[in-house]
């Protein structure tokens, strides 16, 4: 695809890939960061990725904004009890959540935790996350989440991936990522999710912190990236949370049969677009894939030109996009009536309760 042919420059610098892997990649040729004409959105996912983000975000801050946290599918890797040895924190996560250990599993399991690091500390990874959010004063908590069905590898990084019969235990992972949520709502950052086969989870802690932090909690953003929530789950979650967006990427949701019905039902305000792609050479062509989608459900306009003044109505899908992520950026999103009610009967009672 041609994305010359799609949008001008002066419209394509208007546009911004919410949720993209960069430094994942074997390399980023400086020539393709120099010809990128789009904002990205650069997340890190484990701690080799970390670092590789602020350098990118300090080499081309103009282009980037880092995004920092630690994924799922690397969540294994933290101790919540730093207090356990090496063996016995593994051991606990594999071995201890296998109703029927068999001969399968603990020859899986000495074979893999020769191969595995030494656990991080739960406080040494939120010191990391924060210092580089500190340096960045616009920089977001991504990628974070959960996934119900990602099955840990021997190699991560091997040509052919060898899996092992291991799952990191949804209770481990709802303990790290609440954790990166907490400091998201400490720091006021935006946040983009993953969920996979857990949005019933997922959508359960977000309520529980939104009830905890109320009015702090809507002054952050979360993107639900690739976001596989059924269209009726996704309805109804955009009326319970106003500070929740969708972000699609063809590479994901378009193989997906409600990709388009899942576009029909989120509100016009809500949309954002991505590429989850990790090649900067390719970003902008996947943005602007999943962008002529969006126009083509919403029955938008795709923008040839750039025109500050055009009309509220007659606005494209670069334009509305546009718009949603300054939405998205700004936060301080509207606390949903019945959260308003609590809060003011707090107030009421001289409680000190929500702010």
């Amino acid at each position: 695809m041609s994305t010359e042919r799609l949008l001008p420059p002066d419209v394509l610098k208007h546009v911004v890939d919410v949720h993209c892997h960069p430094t994942d990649a074997p390399e980023i040729p400086p020539e393709a960061m120099d010809e990128l004409e789009i904002t990205i959105c650069a997340m890190s996912s484990m701690k080799s990725d970390q670092k590789k983000v602020a350098e990118l975000a300090r080499s081309y801050p103009s282009k980037v904004v880092p995004c920092f946290g630690y994924h799922p599918w690397f969540s294994y890797q933290i101790a919540v009890d730093p207090a356990l040895s090496k063996e016995d924190h593994y051991r606990r996560l594999f071995l201890g959540q296998v109703k029927e250990a068999t001969e399968e599993h603990t020859q899986a399991f000495e074979r893999l935790v020769n191969l595995l690091p030494e656990p991080t500390p739960l406080s040494s990874i939120l010191d990391e996350v924060r210092a580089h959010l500190i340096e960045f004063p616009d920089a977001m908590v991504g990628e974070v989440g959960l996934d119900r069905v990602f099955r840990v590898p021997y190699d991560y990084f091997a040509e052919k991936r060898e899996l092992t019969p291991f799952i990191v235990p949804l209770e481990h992972q709802l303990t790290i990522l609440e954790a990166q949520l907490e400091l998201a709502v400490e720091l006021g950052r935006n946040v983009s999710i993953h969920s996979v086969k857990s949005q019933l989870a997922t959508l359960e802690l977000l309520s529980k912190l939104a009830t905890k932090h109320g009015n702090r909690w809507y002054r952050i953003s979360i993107d639900m990236h690739s976001c596989g929530l059924s269209p009726q789950m996704w309805r109804d979650t955009e009326k319970k949370f106003t500070n929740i967006f969708l972000s699609l990427s063809t590479v994901i949701n378009g193989r997906h049969s409600n990709c388009r019905k899942l576009l029909q039902v989120c509100s016009d305000d809500r949309i954002l677009s991505e590429s989850d792609f990790n090649d900067v050479r390719h970003v902008t062509d996947q943005t602007v894939e999943i962008i002529q989608l969006i126009a083509e459900v919403k029955g938008w306009s795709i923008e040839q030109e750039w025109d500050e003044n055009v009309p509220w109505e007659e606005r494209g899908v670069v334009r509305r996009l546009k718009d949603n992520w300054e939405r998205f950026k700004k936060g301080g999103h509207r606390v949903p009536e019945s959260k308003r009610r609590r809060a003011k009967k707090l107030l009421d009672s001289g409680s000190e309760g929500e702010e």
